[in-house]
């Protein structure tokens, strides 16, 4: 959630922090400001409310800004409404009206994450003669390291740090101070920030697609860390003051990565990016024709010593959670428990330290899902991170890394990257089944031959998405749509139900079919559309049975179904197909078609499918 932007360089900085702010539009925000120095001038402080374009009109796309030096920050409202006056960045001056303008403060800041106990501190300050022009947690934090500084006559490393122990909660801070021209100084907690160094000038974002245009190597700053940043320079710290090392990470990502490529919108491409994302990570441990788990890091003695899985995630991860719990316990044969990180971090209970805990996360940076990471591991269980951002705070605290190759995902719904999630999942749970002996080599081999149909089976589904795209208009004014399936296909509906509502705000929900009798089946309407999910042939004729109990009651219902499955078309309105694979792996084709579906509903609709409303990508904060 929200973006930040550094710069520090020979270059007009103002355009340079416009341009990464578009590059992180995609987090989610709902107003935007910047914030320059020329030399030792005052900083000028420019914020607007709404869209990004709004800030670049009032700057002239940055021109009217001079100086080299700056800070840029896109706002998703957490504490105080969305408005001008609230945007960052903020300044520890008593500032009036919308906070904009030349600024004379001792310091300007922008922040994203919470302060949890921004309202002891803002008490505290407002007794030293602290006055606040707005509601948010971030004003206090920047007034927080002005009082250490001016109070202590202390640098700008000292100040931080006094304020860093003082704050409860997550943060990524970008500062610039009054006496130090041309520097920008950032401290982080359990909020993304990344620093990156090329021809002698010095980029700070909060993901990488804001500087990827311009350097592929940076610096991941630590947790509870502190830097100081000149022209092609980064001097790093730890809260005692002492200077840290680094090594810099190449981002193998290339510019164009990021970028449309000819799509409409970003949805689009990557949809049509996942047969690639999900070869890329199926060959990464693939050798010689089998798994290979050592770049993993799990010996097979590891494997046979665990007596359970914990599958710890949020969102659509949580939803690859779900369908790779059905896969591992049936051919692995192991207890597997999928728990969404927000309730697993909080809830008391007793944690088996013999069992494998696999967080998800595509970030990494998923504020609940690192906890529970950290949780798990304080319990003394062994983890093991699927992650598709390399050096990423869970990539950097979990035991065990499986990278997803999906490269850059923009469009706030997910989809390559849930792809390269299940077939990470897949991988695990098939050399699970062989290690443990849950499986004969045929078995194995039969896997991995359906495994790596995969990316083929996919572009065949994407061939035929005009017939989608025709049923998505015939529906986009649908006010409620229920999802039923059993089993994976349930796992499978799941995904499906959220990415229509998320992107259509079509109330979806998504029901174990054998559920629908207690309670659910009272809402079913005249012509409300019921989505069946069958792919699974133990399970199919069930599934039907539940999809007519619904159509008894006026529901028009579209089928999913394996090719072959014709007598699909005899039961439901409309039928779409996908390619045969084994039951197991089925998750893999069924969502393509639900991604179009959710995608075609959006832009019938006329709705901004990259960016809806109220929601972020990365979900840094509680």
């Amino acid at each position: 959630m929200c973006g930040i932007v550094g710069f520090v360089g020979t270059q007009q900085a103002a355009p340079i922090l416009l341009d990464g702010l578009s590059r992180l539009e995609y987090r989610g925000y709902d107003s935007a400001g910047v914030a320059v120095r020329d030399g030792e001038n005052a900083a000028e402080v420019v914020k607007a409310k709404g869209r990004l374009s709004n800030l670049v009109e009032m700057t002239d796309g940055g021109k009217a800004l001079k100086g080299n030096c700056g800070i840029a920050h896109t706002r998703w409202a957490t504490h105080g409404e969305p408005s001008r006056v609230n945007a960052h960045p903020h300044v520890s001056g008593n500032c009036t009206g919308s906070g904009s303008g030349t600024v004379e403060s001792n310091v300007v800041g922008v922040h994203n994450g919470i302060i949890e106990n921004y309202a002891e501190l803002r008490e505290n300050l407002e007794k030293h003669g602290y006055v606040f022009y707005s509601q948010t947690d971030t004003e206090v934090v920047i007034k927080l390291v002005d009082y250490y500084y001016k109070k202590h006559n202390l640098g700008p490393i000292d100040a931080i740090a006094k304020a860093m122990v003082r704050v409860r909660g997550s943060y990524a801070l970008e500062l610039m101070f009054k006496d130090y021209p041309n520097e920008i100084w950032v401290a982080r907690k359990d909020s993304p920030m990344i620093i990156g160094l090329a021809d002698g000038e010095t980029y700070v974002a909060s993901d990488v697609p804001a500087i990827l245009k311009y350097t592929r190597n940076v610096y991941y700053i630590g947790n509870l860390e502190m830097a100081r940043i000149r022209a092609g320079e980064v001097n790093f710290y730890d809260l005692n003051g002492e200077e840290i090392s680094k090594e810099t990470t190449e981002i193998k990502w290339d510019a164009e990565a990021a970028e449309k490529g000819g799509f409409e919108h970003f949805m689009m491409k990557e949809i049509h990016e996942q047969p690639k994302a999900v070869a890329d990570t199926l060959n990464s441990v693939f050798k010689d024709g089998k798994i290979s788990l050592d770049e993993v890091g799990l010996s097979d003695n590891e494997i046979k010593s665990f007596d359970s899985i914990y599958m710890i995630a949020c969102g659509s991860a949580w939803h690859v959670g779900m369908a790779m719990q059905y896969v591992f316990e049936d051919i692995a044969d192991i207890p597997v428990r999928v728990e969404l990180a927000s309730e697993f971090r909080y809830r008391k209970m007793p944690l088996n330290k013999n069992a494998l805990a696999i967080v998800i996360s595509q970030s990494g940076e998923t504020a609940d899902t690192l906890a529970a990471l950290r949780l798990a591991k304080e319990k003394g269980m062994k983890t093991l991170a699927i992650v598709n951002v390399v050096g990423s705070s869970i990539a950097r605290e979990a035991d065990n890394i499986f990278y997803t190759l999906a490269g850059p995902e923009i469009s706030v719904a997910t989809t390559k990257a849930y792809s390269a999630q299940l077939i990470a999942g897949y991988c695990l749970a098939v050399q699970f089944a062989k290690v443990r002996g849950c499986i004969s080599d045929e078995q194995y081999n039969n896997y991995i031959s359906e495994l790596q149909t995969i990316p083929e089976k996919i572009k065949k589904i994407l061939e035929d998405k005009e017939r989608i795209q025709w049923f998505a208009a015939k529906y986009a004014s649908a006010q409620d749509i229920f999802f039923i399936g059993r089993g994976i296909d349930y796992a499978i509906c799941l995904e499906g139900s959220l990415k229509l509502k998320e992107i259509s705000y079509i109330h979806s929900e998504a029901y174990a079919a054998g559920e629908l009798k207690h309670g659910t089946i009272s809402l079913v309407e005249e012509n409300m559309l019921v989505i069946g999910v069958l792919t699974q042939d133990e399970l199919y004729e069930k599934t039907v049975s539940n999809m007519l109990e619904c159509k008894s009651r006026g529901a028009y219902l579209m089928g999913l179904a394996p090719y072959g499955k014709y007598e699909t078309e005899t039961t439901c309105d409309f039928v779409t197909y996908v390619p045969k694979i084994d039951e197991h792996f089925a998750a893999s084709l069924a969502v393509v078609p639900l991604q179009l579906l959710g995608y075609y509903v959006s832009v019938a609709k006329g709705l901004d499918v990259d960016k809806p409303r109220n929601l972020a990508k990365s979900v840094t904060v509680e």
